[in-house]
């Protein structure tokens, strides 16, 4: 863990548009001794302001001395490569179907987008590592489903190489990328890598930036905090649909697992993690026991 920060010093790094430096001093001691897994993913992996500017709010949360852990996403990078290369791949339960050529590229793809993160927080200022198949790899996996291909779910997380990664205050920078017993490449779904890791650390947060503000009523108004039970219902009564089912019921199984707080938050605001961490209103939806 880093020195101690004063007001002063955080005030020459702190953006305009982000909540009340004030209160700051609060939510750092809040944070301090806890750790903060983040999953960047969905289509703001694409556009590079978005990108920008979820580096510099890490680091930030870097130089303030907090304990963040970066897992990211990767499915519209894959699918635009896999377009490139004429590619067709079938989807079963919004799982890609992953085959050896698929498997390939699918890793090429994560780990250079993995290298991109890691390199523009250095730039920043931030000590980051890498975090894949190929360095320092932290996910054992078994497959998911025969039909499935190379899709993997995390069997084991090997917390000990992250641990000693944070108390040097470095960020690990994690690919939804993982080993089987003989070595063999898998995918996981982001969110999936990322519950698995905030579980394993009994994270006070997982936060999951993406495309949207967070979770909708029935009548579209957006829920600023929710319980399990209560999203289950929505899930239910069919208010929560699609893609996002998945999603729930990854965070679901987070805070029923030692995870004190999920946030689903939309990663296209400025400073959303920033907002989200140094304010009482937050920026999305906190699900929590």
């Amino acid at each position: 863990m880093s020195k101690e920060i004063s007001l002063e010093e955080i005030k020459k790094f702190w953006p305009d548009s982000a909540p009340n430096i004030k209160d700051i001093t609060k939510y750092i001691s809040k944070y301090k001794k806890e750790k903060i897994v983040i999953k960047y993913g969905g289509n703001v992996l694409i556009d590079r302001n978005i990108f920008n500017n979820f580096i510099q709010d890490i680091n930030i949360l870097n130089k303030l001395g907090l304990s963040i852990i970066v897992v990211h996403g990767g499915g519209p990078r894959i699918k635009r490569e896999l377009d490139k290369k004429n590619i067709e791949t079938k989807f079963i339960n919004g799982l890609r179907v992953t085959d050896e050529k698929v498997i390939k590229i699918v890793e090429e793809v994560l780990i250079d987008f993995n290298n991109d993160i890691v390199n523009s927080l250095k730039k920043k200022g931030s000590d980051a590592v890498s975090i894949n198949t190929k360095v320092n790899n932290i996910i054992n996996v078994v497959p998911e489903k025969k039909e499935l291909g190379y899709v993997g779910i995390p069997n084991k997380i090997d917390v000990d190489k992250i641990e000693n990664i944070i108390s040097k205050n470095q960020v690990p920078v994690v690919a939804p990328l993982g080993l089987d017993e003989n070595e063999q490449t898998y995918n996981i779904n982001g969110d999936s890598a990322a519950n698995a890791i905030a579980k394993k650390l009994k994270s006070r947060r997982l936060l999951l930036m993406t495309n949207v503000e967070g979770v909708y009523d029935d009548k579209k108004n957006l829920i600023s905090e929710i319980k399990p039970f209560d999203l289950k219902n929505l899930i239910e009564w069919k208010v929560v649909q699609g893609g996002m089912i998945p999603k729930i019921k990854n965070c679901v199984d987070a805070v029923e697992n030692g995870v004190r707080g999920v946030v689903i938050l939309d990663g296209r605001k400025p400073h959303s993690i920033l907002h989200e961490i140094f304010s009482d209103k937050g920026a999305g939806t906190l699900i929590r026991k």
